[in-house]
């Protein structure tokens, strides 16, 4: 190995090293309350040398979140078999937010910081950077009208509002569950199941959506009110 390749090495390992220590923090402490100097600490390095690697805390923050929107979208961390090309729309739909909880499972530290953390910057600011979550977005409202027109959902769904019902409930049980808000006797994956059924069949049914005329559901979501409130 040249030095070249060496050096790359070693600061591949650097980095990983920081974010490794500030995704800990942040879900141990609130993004909120950790400073660069924090994360130096943990990994024994100065503060300096993390600007070395990231220009801020923020951008820190947006390594981590484009490592797990990554990680959600990677069909190898998928535990249970993808349906087939072949198989109805509404199937396909269920397995992509099946999935979604799936992820806020294997990877609850990413979760909680994507989805949970009121104080973290909305990736919205990274505009280009997130293109492929905006992509990933507007595939899952076109397999919701794939629905629609194959006859599976009413013709006057909104699949952006669609998109957004079915996401909200699986997020919420994924928040019970980070948070030990369930009872227990209390399965988190059955009552995932249980959601997002009723959530599909409600949708089937044409039950009537009040939040009609939502038109840009991000993948990024509101951040969860305080468990504590609970």
């Amino acid at each position: 190995m040249g030095i070249k390749e060496r050096q790359e090495r070693d600061r591949e390992a650097v980095s990983r090293a920081i974010l490794d220590a500030a995704r800990e923090l942040f879900v141990a402490e609130g993004f909120h309350n950790v400073s660069i100097r924090k994360i130096a600490e943990r990994i024994e390095y100065s503060p300096a040398a993390i600007y070395g690697y990231f220009p801020s805390k923020d951008d820190i923050f947006f390594s981590l979140a484009e490592e797990g929107f990554r990680l959600l979208g990677n069909p190898a961390e998928v535990r249970q078999d993808p349906p087939s090309k072949e198989a109805p729309p509404l199937e396909r739909i269920r397995a992509v937010f099946w999935r979604l909880y799936e992820f806020s499972r294997d990877q609850p530290q990413y979760f909680e910081l994507m989805f949970v953390d009121r104080s973290v910057p909305r990736i919205s600011r990274e505009y280009e950077r997130f293109a492929f979550t905006r992509d990933c977005k507007q595939q899952i409202v076109e397999q919701l009208q794939a629905c629609i027109d194959a006859g599976e959902l009413p013709n006057s769904l909104n699949p952006a509002v669609a998109m957004r019902a079915l996401m909200v409930g699986v997020v919420g049980v994924a928040v019970l569950r980070l948070t030990d808000r369930l009872g227990p006797q209390e399965d988190a994956d059955r009552l995932a199941a249980d959601v997002l059924n009723l959530t599909l069949a409600g949708l089937r049914a044409n039950v009537p959506l009040q939040s009609s005329g939502f038109t840009d559901c991000t993948l990024e979501t509101t951040p969860v009110v305080d468990a504590q409130a609970s």
